[in-house]
């Protein structure tokens, strides 16, 4: 699930506000996850921007790699780069976010519920999902009609805006593995 979701999220069309520009993956799994990610990143052409931890894991398996640096987490490239970090659970993820993150969309895949709900009440973004794609974050998606912008402000509309859009919220999006098509 967390590979056609990081896929979705990335390739499907890179360009858009709502698709992921940075990849935290806990050390439990990374060993694991990031060589198949890497490999699968590496098929579309996607640059990996990795840490030492993500980087000795994904040589080999990622066509373009290189070293990530403090101003690539705040980067929001619009293209086939992908920054990749290793965390130290989900509350080392969650600070990531919300320190370098950009509050537009953020999702955790996991199979641990108790864990998602920290996720899905602590990272401060105008749409948080578990086990679903950031690019379902659109106002046509959530049935507003066409977009009109889109804002990730706290006072005033956040989110999709849409013409009645004039109140803050947080969308929380709960999927079993949802992709955008």
């Amino acid at each position: 699930m967390a590979e056609e979701i990081v896929m979705n999220a990335k390739v499907q069309r890179p360009a858009v506000c709502n698709a992921i520009e940075t990849l935290l993956v806990d050390k439990a799994i990374a060993p694991t996850f990031l060589p198949l990610i890497g490999q699968k990143l590496g098929e579309k052409n996607v640059e990996l921007r990795a840490d030492d931890a993500s980087r000795s894991l994904l040589s080999g398996k990622a066509a373009k790699l290189k070293s990530v640096t403090e101003q690539d987490y705040f980067t929001e490239y619009n293209d086939y780069i992908l920054n990749v970090r290793v965390v130290d659970g989900v509350k080392s993820a969650i600070d990531h976010i919300n320190h370098y993150g950009s509050s537009h969309s953020d999702s955790i895949v996991t199979r641990n519920e108790k864990r998602a709900r920290q996720f899905l009440a602590e990272v401060d973004s105008a749409t948080v999902y578990w086990n679903a794609s950031t690019r379902f974050t659109d106002g046509g998606e959530y049935g507003m009609g066409a977009e009109i912008g889109i804002s990730t402000d706290k006072i005033g509309a956040r989110g999709p805006m849409g013409l009645e859009e004039l109140t803050t919220y947080k969308w929380l999006g709960i999927g079993n593995g949802q992709v955008r098509t």
